[in-house]
């Protein structure tokens, strides 16, 4: 097996395995919950962190030098 076609069977088994787990996820109700509320934290901490974050970068970056 060259690596070429090694790399493209653990693509395939990587995708299937993220299908076949977003399947369970999204049809169990308690695990869909959990995403959710997850994916809540994640915006309402993540994305505000990341935003303030580059803004404080640029502000830094855009400051005249001495």
């Amino acid at each position: 097996m060259t690596e070429n076609s090694a790399r493209t069977a653990a693509n395939v088994v990587l995708a299937a395995a993220g299908i076949g787990a977003a399947y369970v996820i999204l049809t169990t109700p308690p695990l869909r919950r959990l995403a959710l509320g997850g994916l809540k934290l994640w915006l309402g901490a993540g994305v505000p962190a990341y935003l303030l974050t580059e803004v404080h970068r640029a502000w830094v970056e855009s400051a005249p030098t001495a």
